[in-house]
């Protein structure tokens, strides 16, 4: 029975692996001028540190689309990121949407690339700034040569992605 157990897990690991990735810019109408492609880890940032994502600015009210297809796993609120949502996506990352105006989704719901989930908005420590939509993708499982001792956080960078170069690849 063990064994059966073990064969399950490793073969619905690999499965995440395996699905193929495509993405949309979780803003609409958004490019990659809305963003400053220098923000992603930029040190020092607030209280969480580093910067672990990059804020896509927008009118307050534009709809946030879904960056990737996956299940949606939390909707909230916190301090820091206001009105938050976190989607499990392929290749086991997670996509965290903070400040939103208004969530349009909910625990448990599967989502497609391009499916509307909130809203631009200004919530949590991002009151009284511009509307934006604060973005970010995490490793379920670290990216080891990601490691990075000469910036900050070494270790905790090994579980980000740049979401500016999945967004738009360089074409080089």
């Amino acid at each position: 029975m063990k064994k059966i157990s073990l064969i399950f897990l490793f073969v619905g690991l690999a499965v995440g692996f395996l699905v193929p990735v495509s993405h949309k810019i979780p803003v609409a109408g958004a490019t990659a001028t809305d963003w400053n492609p220098v923000s992603f880890w930029y040190y020092p940032w607030g209280r969480s540190g580093t910067h672990k994502g990059i804020d896509i600015f927008a009118k307050a009210g534009v709809p946030v689309l879904a960056a990737s297809s996956g299940v949606v796993i939390y909707t909230g609120f916190n301090d820091i990121g206001g009105n938050v949502i976190v989607v499990l996506g392929e290749k086991w990352r997670f996509y965290y949407y903070a400040h939103l105006q208004r969530i349009n989704t909910r625990v448990l719901r599967l989502v497609s690339v391009g499916d509307t989930i909130g809203t631009v908005g200004s919530t949590g420590n991002a009151q009284g700034k511009p509307p934006h939509l604060h973005f970010v993708i995490r490793s379920l499982f670290p990216l080891f040569w990601q490691y990075d001792d000469s910036k900050p956080e070494p270790w905790n960078r090994m579980f980000y992605l740049d979401p500016g170069t999945i967004l738009i690849p360089s074409s080089g």
